[in-house]
């Protein structure tokens, strides 16, 4: 009786490819990397020069600044970061060069200069630019179209990302507040390099996803003369970007602050990003496509209001939990990065357990669709800001506000993020066009950016309007946000043309893999 040997990309584990733990181990460090990053820098830039470990000194206001423009255009860089995959390097290629990148930028930032702090940042944001797209491209890759366990296995892989940021937010974290910020950003380095070896060992399992783009595929993607070209045959197109070209000129014209300019070349990009998907939709073949990708764009406004909102935490949640939270436990002071890491511990907790709950009441033909999960967990997530309110509150009273809001806060706000969050990534991979995969979780993530932005011009005006404003504007914004693509869902389903209901079908076939990924 003859045995028929798999092939390492065919092997499985739990119920998943293989590849997938390897993806999963690489973003873990990935995330490692950034999120620690990503703790330190607001503390860093408002820590005062005669501290006992200095930082620089900033306002609040400058360091949200910053903040804001830094993550913004950490995930905006993936856009050329998903063209540079699909037309020359491949994902898989993208990912390493990208690792690289990071492992560069982080290593910088261990000098203590300010050339050094500046470019270390610019490498950090060339390097995700390169790796998270496309790693969650070939994350989608790994599984058959209509596999019931994509949903899950992006679930897994959130976890990897978010097991990353709580070893982060508590060594980097620690490191970096109580010996020295700059180490903190160096071990954040070592971390990448961890993540790039063992991405390199695993290889052999990714054989089947994210390889170099055939001559068919390059001529078929999207290119800036193309689009120059197209929107020279096309004057209601034309106007529209010169339109936003325009406004990004008035805007370096008249726009207060250091970063007028920033908005000019912000609004400037804008405008080709949106030219280009007006030339994808007017050359997708079929009204099936282009249906599909009106969605699409839509569910990139759901993720620019969600992260709007969401990223307070590394800006102005950060900034409040260091200066107005009663941090004393049991006579010991809690550092102020420790408290990030509730989001993270959070989702390794709850993240399957909530995966399991949309799967099992998905087979029993209930409401589950990608767009009421996204709206739903953008209520859920806005609905935090309540408990932020009562911090507010609490310490106009009293002088200081208890930790609990922040621990109830961070709860709802990562219940919605695993509502909305993951299920985003998954909807991607079901409804953009092939032949702009890559390109899409591009704008994906580009979405992402403009939503850190959103946040990090939110926090700036909390020296203006007040902690307790912005805190309800986001939650009365965030809930009427929802309900409206809730309301809106009927109509928006139809145009999916049911991308997602194949996946029931499926599901006797694939019986025994998700049973033995949900244990």
């Amino acid at each position: 009786m003859s045995t028929t040997t798999l092939k390492p990309h065919q092997k499985e584990l739990y119920g998943h490819p293989i590849g997938l733990y390897v993806l999963f181990f690489t973003e873990m460090w990935e995330r490692f990397s950034y999120y620690g990053m990503r703790a330190l820098l607001t503390l860093y830039l408002v820590e005062k020069t005669t501290a006992d470990n200095p930082g620089l000194g900033w306002l609040d206001s400058e360091s949200i600044m910053l903040y804001g423009w830094y993550t913004m255009l950490v995930y905006v860089m993936s856009i050329p970061g998903g063209m540079i995959a699909d037309k020359f390097l491949g994902q898989k290629k993208a990912v390493m060069y990208g690792a690289i990148l990071l492992v560069i930028g982080h290593g910088i930032l261990a000098v203590e200069e300010m050339w050094a702090f500046y470019s270390g940042l610019g490498f950090i944001i060339l390097g995700v630019g390169l790796l998270k797209p496309n790693i969650s491209t070939m994350v989608g890759g790994l599984y058959k179209k209509g596999d019931i366990r994509r949903d899950k296995g992006f679930s897994i892989f959130y976890i990897g990302i978010n097991l990353g940021s709580l070893l982060a937010t508590f060594i980097v974290g620690y490191v970096g507040e109580t010996i020295g910020w700059h180490y903190g950003f160096g071990l954040a380095g070592i971390a990448m390099v961890l993540g790039l070896f063992v991405y390199m060992y695993g290889q052999k399992y990714l054989t089947e996803v994210g390889n170099k783009p055939t001559e068919i595929d390059k001529n078929s993607d999207v290119s800036l003369g193309k689009l120059f070209s197209d929107l020279a045959q096309s004057p209601v197109h034309l106007l529209i970007v010169g339109l936003i070209f325009a406004y990004g000129i008035y805007a370096g014209i008249t726009y207060v602050g250091i970063d007028s300019w920033g908005y000019t070349a912000l609004f400037i990009f804008l405008g080709l990003v949106a030219g280009m998907m007006m030339m994808i939709y007017k050359n997708l073949d079929t009204q099936v496509l282009k249906d599909r990708f009106l969605v699409l764009l839509l569910s990139f406004l759901i993720v620019i209001v969600f992260w709007g909102a969401f990223e307070q935490a590394g800006g102005l949640m950060s900034i409040y939990t260091k200066q107005k939270t009663d941090r004393m436990l049991l006579g010991f002071e809690i550092p102020a990065t420790w408290f990030q890491s509730l989001n993270a511990g959070f989702i390794i907790l709850l993240a399957v357990p909530i995966a399991g709950y949309w799967a099992k009441r998905k087979l029993k033909g209930k409401e589950t669709s990608s767009l009421f999960k996204m709206a739903l967990g953008t209520i859920i997530m806005g609905l935090g800001f309540v408990f932020m309110v009562f911090a507010v509150n609490e310490f106009s009273t009293n002088g200081s506000s208890g930790m609990q809001w922040l621990v109830l806060a961070y709860l709802f706000h990562t219940v919605g993020e695993l509502c909305a969050s993951p299920v985003a990534l998954s909807f991607i991979t079901k409804l953009a066009p092939v032949k702009y995969a890559s390109l899409m979780m591009g704008v994906y993530f580009a979405a992402s950016g403009l939503g850190n932005k959103v946040a990090g011009i939110l926090g700036e005006k909390a020296s203006e309007f007040g902690e307790k404003t912005i805190f309800i504007g986001i939650t009365i914004t965030t809930v009427i946000f929802g309900l409206l693509v809730i309301g809106l869902l009927k109509p928006l389903k139809r145009l999916t043309h049911g991308a997602e209901d194949n996946e029931i079908e499926m599901h006797n076939d694939e019986t025994e893999g998700f049973e033995l990924a949900d244990n």
